[in-house]
């Protein structure tokens, strides 16, 4: 199937069946999806956690828009952005780069000094809102790689970051919640969902041709 027939296949499942979990293989081509997503300045300034089980679920579950689905899927994956950026982790993420690409250290120099200048006149808040919109094409890559395997996703903020960023110690790894994704199989009988015809506003409303 084409893409848009895989994303006119898929939905925001509000049900799944918890007996149905989706394979290690298909988790890591969602992963590796999310992983190849573009970032600004390929700092990749954000990580997925992946929780599948079921007492942490269960834990992450405190102040859930919808916890059922939360507890049903067979894994959640939360996209947490780093909680600042730092002249440290610009350096790391490059010597990394210039390393596989065989190429010395220091050789986009030029370049780091220009966004560590930059970040450095910013305030951590400002940096977070920046790092946390990063993580939303990733999410969009991996909805887009479920849909094309036939998986079922539901993508939330309907979330408590608290309890999230508590219950996985995210905090000590730097890190800030942003949005889950839950992934898994629908109950074909209460996802209420899942019989609806798909809504979109029209292309004609949607797109604006100047």
């Amino acid at each position: 199937m084409s893409l848009i027939e895989n994303l006119q296949w898929r939905h925001a499942v509000k049900a799944y069946n918890p007996s149905k979990k989706v394979s290690e293989k298909d988790l890591n081509i969602i992963l590796e999806a999310a992983r190849l997503a573009p970032t600004s300045s390929g700092l990749q300034p954000f990580r997925v956690i992946v929780v599948e089980n079921q007492e942490l679920k269960e834990k992450m579950m405190a102040g859930a828009l919808n916890p059922e689905v939360m507890r049903d899927s067979s894994h959640v994956l939360v996209f947490a952005a780093w909680d600042s950026y730092s002249n440290e982790k610009i350096d790391q993420v490059y010597d990394y780069h210039t390393d596989v690409r065989e190429l010395p250290r220091g050789r986009f120099g030029s370049y780091t000094d220009k966004i560590k200048e930059m970040y450095g006149a910013q305030t951590p808040e400002e940096h977070f809102a920046h790092t946390a919109r990063q993580t939303y094409i990733a999410l969009g890559f991996a909805l887009a790689q479920a849909a094309e395997l036939k998986i079922d996703s539901t993508p939330a903020e309907g979330f408590s970051n608290d309890a999230v960023d508590e219950n996985l110690g995210l905090k000590e790894l730097g890190l800030k919640s942003v949005s889950l994704l839950y992934l898994g199989y629908r109950d074909e009988e209460k996802d209420w969902l899942s019989a609806m015809k798909k809504v979109r506003v029209p292309m004609e409303e949607f797109i604006i041709k100047n």
